[in-house]
C-alpha cells in the first residue's frame, strides 16, 4: 500500500511517498502553496497518479500537544482533501520534522551553503517514515487486504 505524506507550509508544501510495501518513505516533490483548494487539487492529482491508498497530512502541534494556528490550517487542508477524494486522509504530528531534516543534512556532511535549500520534501519523508514505523502492523494488514482483493 503506497502512502502519500504532506508537510504543509505557508510558502511550500513538501510531498513524500512510500514504497508499495509501505515500509520506506522518500521525498517526492515540493508544491508551491497557492490556495487551499488549489493545493488540495494538486495533491489529489499526485495521489491519483502515484496510486496511493492513504494521505497523511502533517499537523504541527504546540509544545503541549495542543492544536494551534498552524495545526488548524493542516486540519482545513485535510478536510479539503477529504472532500475531493475518496481516499482516507489522516493527520499526524509533524513537530520537529524540519529540524530533523536539517540535522540529517548536517550528518550527511552537506555544506552550510547547500543546507539552506528547501527541506519541505525531506521533512515530509521524515513525517511519513515516522507514521510508517508507528503504524507498521496496520500498514502491513492493509497491504494483505489489498492483495486479497
Amino acid at each position: 500500500m503506497k502512502i502519500l505524506a504532506i508537510d504543509p507550509g505557508d510558502k511550500r508544501i513538501g510531498v513524500a511517498i512510500s514504497d508499495p510495501t509501505g515500509t520506506i518513505a522518500r521525498p517526492l516533490c515540493i508544491i508551491k502553496h497557492q490556495a487551499r483548494k488549489l493545493d488540495a487539487e494538486r495533491i489529489v492529482e499526485i495521489a491519483k497518479n502515484e496510486g496511493v491508498a492513504l494521505i497523511v497530512v502533517g499537523q504541527a502541534l504546540d509544545a503541549n500537544g495542543d492544536v494551534g494556528h498552524q495545526a488548524r490550517k493542516s486540519q482545513r487542508l485535510a478536510d479539503c482533501l477529504r472532500s475531493k477524494t475518496g481516499l482516507t486522509v489522516v493527520l499526524w504530528d509533524e513537530s520537529g520534522t524540519t529540524r530533523a531534516a536539517l540535522q540529517s543534512r548536517i550528518e550527511l556532511g552537506v555544506s552550510r551553503k547547500k543546507r539552506r535549500g528547501h527541506l519541505d520534501d525531506l521533512a515530509a519523508s521524515i513525517l511519513l517514515q515516522d507514521y510508517l514505523i508507528v503504524n507498521e502492523n496496520s500498514v502491513k494488514e492493509a497491504k494483505v487486504d489489498d492483495e486479497q482483493s
